[in-house]
């Protein structure tokens, strides 16, 4: 786990493997970034010139490596790219710092400790380039035998020293303890989408989260397939009953004596997703075990929740299940008795999530939350529409949605708001029940939300994140993102609570 502290010492006489500065990309080429000035003078005012002399432009995720000027106990200066420099009277972005200190804290694997010396004008941007350089330094090598002998790889960056911030400011040490927590429960969520299916079974993730339940004072309760059968989860047994590994509902309670609000996330856990008895083509099933992205998501904003000490009540519950093939596997044409108690008829078994995501939201209605946010790489038409990297938000409510929305971006998630046609329903209409898991194949993702939609409470405010695009990152690392399991909704969905216990989303 990678350490950090807040320090002011000179960039010039803290030993560490590496001094990291901040370079923008001016009209007339690089230009230092504030944070940087020690160093720039050390280079008698001609650092950026050095740079654009080795190629450096300033554009984002740039790096840049350079011999320390003399006298720095650091032997090595890597400047990263900004972006764009900003317009007068203003200043850098909380999202272009994540960014930059994303990208050199992944550049600086292996090294023991590295001095941030990036613009910081408030505790936002501490906290920022904390976030970006905490999840940046993130590696998942859990299964590679050089990780273990430590004689080959590199292991993440050990420590972080942030340069140019107060350690004895109040504002200054929140932000920065507050971007551990959430950080460190993210790359808890990415460590569970990186694990193979072979052993994150659905009891193997209820156990982890039970164990992080008892550690942070959250209330647990784990329902297995006894309970789910007594309880009539006909959508959540329905999808696990072709695998050996049964399935799980979980549920995690974090309560404040201070709360006036109740937030419930549910989250997608298909710890495999094989399509079931309509089975995925070759091609379409190696990176299934991120299927649970959804779950590991929840899980993660309940605890930093907890951790945090929010001022409102958070629970979450993780709809676990494996979908495989065998003799007793659900077949299309098959009717699920749903916890709701509404029928459906599975036409298709590789639009399994909105079946086990049903009976949850349905249970979670009974509490009659303030809001229900539920989270599922559910399907690949919403990767159509919008891409790798942009999630897809739905709801029943407009203003909700755009809060959603205004959250996602505020944290450097993107996404975009979607709507639910009603003319869509009625392609989901069943001769034999009350619905089909299925409807018309244009405009996939949306007949999900409407799907969705059937099983929320009467009255009570509801959205859909489909994040089948960012959950999973198959292309190279950029910025604080690895490769791998990404922690998608991880951080709108912390930010949305913190927001609903500040009063401000009424």
């Amino acid at each position: 786990m990678t350490a950090l502290t807040l320090s002011t010492a000179a960039a010039s006489g803290l030993r560490a493997d590496a001094i990291v500065v901040g370079v923008a990309k001016g009209a007339k080429g690089p230009v230092v970034a504030p944070g940087a000035e020690a160093v720039d003078k050390a280079y008698d005012g001609k650092l950026a010139a050095v740079l654009e002399t080795l190629g450096a432009s300033g554009g984002e995720g740039e790096v840049t490596k350079l011999p320390a000027p003399s006298g720095f106990k650091a032997p090595v200066v890597l400047a990263v790219g900004l972006g764009p420099v900003p317009e007068k009277d203003e200043t850098y972005d909380a999202e272009a710092l994540r960014r930059a200190a994303g990208a050199a804290a992944r550049t600086l694997a292996g090294a023991k400790k590295a001095a941030f010396a990036l613009p910081v004008e408030d505790s936002g941007d501490a906290g920022a380039i904390a976030e970006g350089a905490l999840l940046g330094a993130y590696s998942f090598d859990a299964y590679k035998e050089s990780a273990q002998d430590g004689k080959n790889g590199k292991a993440p960056l050990a420590e972080i020293a942030l340069l140019g911030a107060k350690p004895r400011d109040k504002a200054f040490k929140a932000a920065v303890e507050r971007a551990l927590a959430v950080t460190e429960e993210l790359n808890r969520a990415r460590d569970l989408v990186n694990t193979p299916p072979n052993d994150l079974t659905p009891e193997a993730f209820a156990a982890v989260a039970s164990a992080a339940a008892k550690e942070h004072g959250i209330k647990v309760q784990v329902l297995d397939e006894k309970a789910l059968v007594k309880g009539g989860f006909g959508g959540i047994l329905g999808v696990g009953a072709g695998s050996e590994a049964p399935p799980r509902l979980v549920k995690l309670s974090y309560t404040s004596s201070k709360a006036d609000k109740h937030l419930a996330f549910v989250g997608k856990g298909i710890t495999y997703d094989s399509g079931g008895i309509s089975l995925k083509p070759a091609g379409h099933n190696e990176t299934m075990k991120c299927d649970m992205a959804g779950a590991a998501a929840v899980f993660a904003a309940v605890v930093a929740a907890a951790r945090l000490g929010l001022k409102v009540n958070v629970t979450g519950w993780l709809a676990l299940a494996e979908n495989m093939p065998s003799g007793s596997a659900t077949r299309p044409g098959d009717v699920l008795r749903m916890y709701s108690g509404k029928t459906v008829e599975v036409l298709n078994t590789d639009a399994e999530g909105r079946l086990v995501l049903a009976d949850a939201i349905a249970k979670a209605s009974e509490e009659t939350p303030d809001a229900i946010v539920d989270v599922a790489t559910l399907t690949g038409a919403m990767m159509l529409a919008l891409g790798n990297r942009t999630f897809g938000i739905m709801a029943n409510d407009d203003a909700f949605r755009t809060s959603i929305h205004e959250v996602a971006e505020e944290v450097g998630e993107p996404s975009w708001p979607m709507p639910l046609p009603s003319d869509l329903r009625k392609g989901m209409d069943s001769a034999t029940a009350d619905i089909a898991n299925m409807g018309e194949r244009m405009g996939g993702g949306l007949v999900a939300g409407l799907f969705l939609q059937e099983f929320v409470g009467e009255g009570i405010t509801w959205a859909h994140l489909d994040i089948a695009g960012p959950a999973f990152n198959e292309g190279g690392a950029s910025g604080y993102t690895p490769k791998g399991g990404t922690g998608s909704a991880v951080r709108t969905l912390v930010r949305l609570a913190e927001r609903t216990a500040d009063g401000d989303l009424g």
